[in-house]
């Protein structure tokens, strides 16, 4: 049996050690008062800080989650390790041999199972490395210059390369004393079928993972020959070192960088970890066969902590194909869980940061990473890609793809500012694009209960059910005035005169009073000389369906405020709307206009500018309409 470490060397190893190296490693430490230092909780999701180190103590305790004790035990706990294998950790990193109590002064023998598996990474690595040298990996070798990788290059990320053959590397490590149940648990080989035991990566290039104290936990490996019927990249499985969902490739060189600099750089891929660094962006890290998720989220917020406030930069950089957009979105709905500020960096012609430092040099690398946008910013401008936002019908669709993702946005502080610029962006009432947040953030829970399908029926749908159309809330100020002149319309179309047939359906936000207002159209409108119950019934038969005539219906017998609706009245009302409108439309206009150069395109810049003068005009006889139907 492997005998005790010797306590005199385990007192040894706590006087060596410094707790608050050793956790640095994990978490960013600020000073705290005292000689003490604090930090965000590792153990536990917090948002202010609470976890306390001191070195003068050698002593650590989280006024959080009550954890707390010496160098060893936060190493343990950590890393999950034993006893031993924390002690054996910490000799390693503070050059402290130990000694074991039946005698043993080799400590590759007595050490723990996590420790062993370490070692036998550690050495994998060494043996991947030296094989790149080799003829054999001329192919990778030629892989990583065309990809402008040098030897320096190689060696600094440790890049190596994994012979062809069945058990190159299971023999190298049998004859270093580890033993193949060991190299099974470690994902290093494999075992299964008539084979037996077999190396796990064969003919590829292969990249060392390590933790954030510089361990190596496990390997991806790049395929390189066509017939390598293999994945493209192929990672270490689940193992008691590895666990893909809290690892992050670059993480050891970058961790530094990161809590020096307060700024994490999440790029795609291993080559692009590779470039981004030797272009100068040394804050970059990649995930590991997984999209980018709420493990990784913690091990970077602990990095970027500042004095329990979260004033760093999180900057996602995606491919700008459909692929790397979904991959933007989802970071968006992880987003929420940072504090710090999160961007993302785009390449414009979809070039990754590798590509872009063959074509273009380290400086466009750098400019990529300067050139961020936010991330809401971003999502918000995907949503709106799809629409013509030059048309009315294209503006309101993309106000509807809009509001939702502003609604998602948690931040109070920040939620006005992008109603503000989606406002902006679409030439709409601030007030307008408010209202539609507000009725997204409502319909939320709701949405989260729908089917997973956009496309699936609802079960009322499935049952034959006419779905009725949602209305508006009665607190909305212009949903109001729509109301109030499809009522004047639908009762006293012969009071309402020229006034009514003067309103377009694009003046009509709300889908309920759109599809009511297409309804009159259908039927002649005012000039039909309809009144009464013919005229009702004229607009009843326009509607397309039952949940269209409810809207109708309900209009149609809603009391108007006055008990004798004169023309005054009416024609305010319907002013009032068509005031609304206008400002809508010069909003769009001038929109337009920003989008506009005028030194390259003077007629349009000039038709537009006499557009917006004329509808000022119009804007301010319909002001003065309204103010004589106050009175």
């Amino acid at each position: 049996m492997a005998g005790r470490i010797r306590d005199e060397d385990v007192v040894l190893v706590r006087e060596r050690a410094r707790i608050d190296e050793v956790v640095r490693d994990y978490v960013t430490l600020k000073a705290a008062g005292g000689g003490s230092l604090k930090g965000l909780c590792p153990f536990h999701d917090e948002r202010s800080p609470s976890f306390n180190v001191s070195p003068a103590k050698g002593a650590w305790y989280c006024f959080g989650c009550g954890e707390g004790g010496d160098v060893i035990g936060f190493l343990r706990k950590v890393d999950h390790l034993s006893f031993s294998e924390a002690v054996e950790k910490l000799a390693g990193r503070y050059g402290v041999t130990l000694r074991y109590t039946e005698g043993s002064s080799a400590p590759g023998r007595q050490a723990g199972n996590r420790s062993r598996l370490i070692e036998a990474h550690r050495a994998a690595a060494a043996f991947y490395v030296e094989r790149l040298a080799s003829p054999e990996a001329e192919t990778g070798r030629t892989f990583l210059t065309d990809r402008g990788f040098d030897p320096a290059a190689a060696a600094h990320f440790g890049v190596g390369y994994a012979p062809k053959g069945w058990d190159a590397l299971l023999t190298h490590l049998r004859g270093k004393g580890f033993t193949d149940d060991q190299l099974v648990e470690g994902g290093l080989v494999a075992r299964g079928g008539q084979r037996g035991v077999y190396d796990r990566f064969r003919g590829r290039l292969v990249w060392p993972i390590r933790d954030t104290s510089g361990d190596v936990v496990g390997f991806g490996a790049r395929r390189l020959y066509d017939d390598d019927e293999g994945p493209k990249y192929l990672n270490t499985p689940e193992t008691p070192l590895y666990k893909k969902s809290q690892v992050l490739y670059g993480i050891d060189l970058a961790r530094k960088d990161i809590a020096k600099n307060k700024q994490a750089v999440i790029v795609e891929g291993y080559t692009d970890v590779m470039a981004a660094h030797l272009s100068g962006v040394t804050t970059a890290v990649a995930t590991c066969g997984t999209s980018f998720g709420s493990d990784h989220i913690s091990v970077l917020r602990r990095l970027l902590m500042d004095d329990g406030v979260f004033t760093g930069e999180v900057v996602f950089t995606f491919d700008g194909d459909a692929a790397g957009q979904k991959a933007a979105q989802r970071a968006f709905g992880e987003d929420q869980r940072f504090t710090a500020q999160t961007f993302v960096a785009v390449e414009p012609s979809g070039m990754d940061p590798c590509e872009l430092r063959i074509a273009k040099g380290p400086e466009a690398v750098q400019a990529l990473v300067k050139a961020k946008v936010p991330l809401f910013e971003f999502a918000i401008r995907t949503e709106l890609k799809g629409f013509d936002l030059d048309h009315a019908e294209g503006r309101v669709a993309g106000l509807r793809a809009a509001a939702p993702v502003v609604a998602r946005i948690r931040d109070e502080a920040l939620r006005p500012e992008y109603v503000r610029k989606v406002s902006g962006w679409l030439g709409m009432p601030d007030d307008e694009v408010r209202r539609a947040v507000q009725a997204a953030s409502r319909a939320q829970p709701a949405a989260a209960r729908r089917p997973a399908d956009p496309d699936a029926p609802t079960v009322a749908q499935e049952a034959g059910a006419v779905p009725r159309l949602p209305r508006p809330d009665p607190r909305d100020k212009v949903a109001s005035v729509e109301r109030e002149a499809l009522k004047v319309v639908l009762q006293v179309p012969q009071v309402a005169g020229s006034w009514a047939d003067a309103l377009e359906t694009p003046a009509f936000r709300s889908p309920a009073y759109i599809a009511a207002h297409e309804a009159v159209v259908a039927a002649g409108g005012a000039a039909a000389g309809l009144t009464d119950r013919a005229w009702l019934d004229a607009v009843l038969a326009a509607c397309p369906d039952d949940s269209v005539r409810a809207v109708v219906h309900e209009l149609a017998v809603d009391p108007l405020p006055t008990d004798e609706a004169d023309a005054r009245y009416a024609q305010s009302v319907i002013a009032r709307l068509l005031e609304i409108d206008a400002a809508r439309r010069i909003a769009d206009i001038k929109a337009r206009l920003q989008r506009v150069e005028p030194a390259t395109d003077p007629d349009t810049y000039q038709a537009l500018f006499a557009d917006v003068l004329a509808l000022e005009s119009y804007r301010r006889g319909l002001r003065e309409q309204v103010a004589g139907g106050a009175t």
